[in-house]
């Protein structure tokens, strides 16, 4: 097995590091985490106990995986889970906690990257290429999907969903879920229209960009999507909104 590991990290005997992982100076891995191929742990960065890590995953110093949910309920013994996929990036000073109920489980995608400070809370789960800007704060049982873009500041309340492909503008609360596509923001925050640039950069396009756009006209009146073409974006919006919300929608503005 081909390792670089500084000689003043601490590794636990019951965790397991994968193929040509670089430990850094004074990094700690705890009991019971795995750690996938060609991961890279900066200096003082720290993985706690209850955590799965694919491969290519990237922590810079002082980054803390796998801490205990900040919930005044939650017994220490219980065993839960940070789950996270493949070729990740998280910059100093992230954290991540693990969930609060027995054998319950956080969850990280593949692909995302978290910039300083940012913070994933307990039973949140993360989809796959999003993407935190500093500060960011996820109260518990968030859930984001795809490709999302979360500004600077933001903070969310627990039980809120953030749709794939939606962007949030910087500094803005959410206390009520925001609609895949869009692009959210201001205070009280409003869904302002599509998230174009969003949407070209992942190719949706031309006639499949048109169909969501009659979608949010209609969605404004308060008016079915089922006539409309059922392009893999109409369907997965409409299962997204066919699930009952926590904590209800973020409004229209004009679109």
């Amino acid at each position: 097995m081909t390792q670089n590991i500084h000689p003043t990290a601490y590794i636990s005997a019951t965790a397991v590091v994968g193929e040509n992982a670089k430990i850094g100076a004074f990094a700690v891995i705890e009991d019971n985490v795995v750690v996938g191929d060609d991961c890279q742990l900066g200096a003082h960065a720290v993985i706690q106990p209850y955590v799965k890590m694919g491969n290519g995953n990237i922590l810079h110093p002082h980054a803390v995986l796998g801490g205990l949910p900040q919930d005044i309920s939650f017994k220490a013994e219980t065993i839960s889970w940070l789950k996270i996929g493949d070729n990740n990036v998280f910059r100093e000073g992230f954290t991540a906690h693990r969930a609060s109920v027995e054998e319950g489980i956080t969850s990280i995608g593949s692909g995302c990257f978290f910039m300083n400070n940012s913070h994933v809370s307990h039973d949140s789960s993360i989809g796959n290429n999003t993407i935190f800007a500093n500060n960011v704060a996820i109260g518990g049982f968030v859930e984001i999907g795809d490709n999302v873009f979360v500004g600077g500041g933001v903070v969310a309340h627990q039980f809120c969903r953030i749709g794939s492909y939606a962007i949030v503008q910087g500094t803005t609360g959410l206390n009520k879920d925001v609609i895949p596509f869009m692009l959210i923001g201001n205070r009280p925050p409003k869904h302002y229209r599509l998230n174009t640039i969003g949407l070209r950069r992942a190719g949706i396009t031309g006639d499949r960009y048109k169909v969501l756009a009659s979608a949010y006209r209609l969605l404004k009146n308060k008016q079915s999507l089922d006539d409309l073409e059922q392009t893999e974006e109409i369907v997965y919006l409409k299962n997204w909104l066919a699930v009952k919300s926590k904590r209800g929608l973020h409004g229209f503005m004009e679109i």
